[in-house]
């Protein structure tokens, strides 16, 4: 006998849609098939999608981020965000600080996550300090215990890695099997070009966007991906705004160098002329890179339409707005280099994409289940156990009602901040139920499990980087 039966629903793979019965035993799926035998449970899907649970595999939760600054989302706040979204998996980052070992940084990020998740939650390493100590005998080990995946920065001084430590980085990478993901913006230009606006008087949160052009963006990308080419080891290009960035991914992969790009709700939904808002509101939509043009919009489209991105994630990284600890942090004079960079987005990411890709045929939903759960868990080191409907995999599930029409407004959402940038968005298809390993976690926006629901999850090494096993 199973433990839970979902009858009726039409369930939705990367590569398959069927309308069949799904049978958890365990916490795992153990049978697909038309009409289940008898269950302890059951629940009616007719009329429903049957998705895999989200996975978000480019979140910041409870990361330092500057003097008086703090982060609007614990991993409670975080998770219950997530979950309430469609997701069961989140994938948020440990800032390395200078000076820190890695093992340092990861002992402080569960501290934080420990008995607080709603949802799964695994980490990706910033690496800020490539000590010959770090990369040749942290990583290895840290990789070994199924920490497979690394991140560096291009910009933001303090984070950013020279050019030779970039290539430090990607070849001890090489070595060890671990993925590495780029922020790539071009930090000199950046700051070139805030030293300029602030001679002219320009401080509005509408500079952000002038002073980190789609050009600084599309020559980091190059950058990184020559760096990679000359190492030899695959990258993920994370958060690409625009087409000339995607060019720069495309001819990468005509060259024969393995790259994964990534793209996020904003680059699809804002412009630059959202920071352009009436006194300070443009504030709540400054992140890096920014938001561009209708143009930029298109094409973002178009890649994930046509393969360009393998992955669309939230890069949810959330600040309060009228908070000194937030957007209006009052470092200094009021000016755009000051606001905290990041917006709330994990919540609204699968509904945007639903609703703006499935419902208005941009993209098909097999592709929709690709882009949000599938191709993350390969990349990451997750698939089958995640992101897929299949015998053997967790039962971490999303029912969507395809026909639910709701309007986004931030007192419905569960994130910590006080605003969202998509207020007022109308949106067709929302999660009505998230299932995670077997047990019902939210139902009709009522929670069912509570903090410390989730569990950390080690990884494999990814298939993209060629590695062995690490951890189960």
């Amino acid at each position: 006998m199973f433990d839970l039966v979902i009858r009726g629903g039409t369930v939705v793979t990367a590569s398959d849609t069927i309308r069949c019965d799904v049978g958890i035993r365990g916490g795992r799926i153990t049978a697909l098939a038309e009409h289940l035998g008898p269950a302890l449970d059951q629940i009616d899907a007719t009329g429903l999608f049957v998705l895999p649970g989200g996975i978000d595999s480019h979140v910041h939760i409870a990361q330092p981020s500057g003097d008086g600054i703090v982060m609007a989302d614990d991993f409670e706040s975080g998770t219950r965000s997530a979950l309430h979204g469609g997701n069961t998996t989140v994938l948020p980052f440990c800032l390395q600080q200078k000076g820190q070992s890695l093992r340092e940084a990861l002992a402080g990020y569960h501290a934080l996550a420990e008995g607080r998740c709603l949802t799964d939650v695994s980490f990706h390493l910033i690496v800020t300090d490539p000590t010959p100590a770090v990369l040749g005998q942290e990583l290895p080990a840290l990789v070994e215990d199924g920490y497979t995946s690394l991140k560096v920065f291009m910009t933001y001084e303090g984070l950013r890695l020279r050019d030779d430590e970039i290539l430090a980085t990607l070849d001890a990478a090489r070595s060890t099997g671990a993925l590495v993901m780029v922020h790539c913006e071009n930090e000199d230009a950046i700051r070139f070009l805030i030293g300029k606006h602030e001679e002219e008087g320009r401080l509005s949160p509408l500079c952000h966007a002038t002073s980190r052009p789609i050009a600084a963006e599309r020559e980091a990308t190059h950058r990184a991906l020559s760096l990679a080419e000359i190492v030899g080891v695959p990258l993920v290009i994370v958060h690409v705004s625009n087409r000339e960035a995607m060019e720069e991914i495309a001819r990468a992969r005509m060259r024969g160098i393995r790259v994964a790009g990534e793209t996020c709700p904003q680059y699809l939904m804002l412009t630059a002329d959202d920071l352009d808002r009436d006194g300070w509101e443009g504030a709540k939509f400054v992140c890096s890179p920014p938001p561009r043009d209708a143009a930029s919009q298109a094409a973002c489209w178009q890649g994930l339409e046509q393969g360009i991105f393998d992955l669309y994630s939230s890069d949810h990284c959330p600040f309060r707005f009228d908070d000194p600890q937030g957007k209006l942090n009052p470092k200094g004079t009021r000016s755009f280099r000051w606001v905290p960079n990041g917006i709330p987005g994990v919540e609204t990411r699968l509904p945007i994409l639903f609703s703006e890709g499935v419902m208005k045929n941009r993209i098909d939903i097999n592709r929709f289940v690709a882009l949000t759960a599938t191709n993350h868990a390969k990349l990451y080191g997750l698939y089958p156990r995640k992101g897929t409907i299949a015998v053997g995999s967790d039962a971490d599930l999303a029912l969507w009602n395809p026909r639910e029409r709701r309007v986004v407004t931030n007192d419905r959402l569960h994130h910590g901040a006080d605003y969202t940038p998509y207020e007022g968005l109308e949106v067709q298809g929302w999660p009505v139920m998230v299932l995670l390993r077997g047990q019902i976690a939210m139902r009709d926006g009522e929670e069912f499990v509570r903090p410390g629901a989730g569990q950390y999850l080690p990884r494999q090494r990814s298939p993209m980087a060629g590695g062995s096993p690490a951890a189960g």
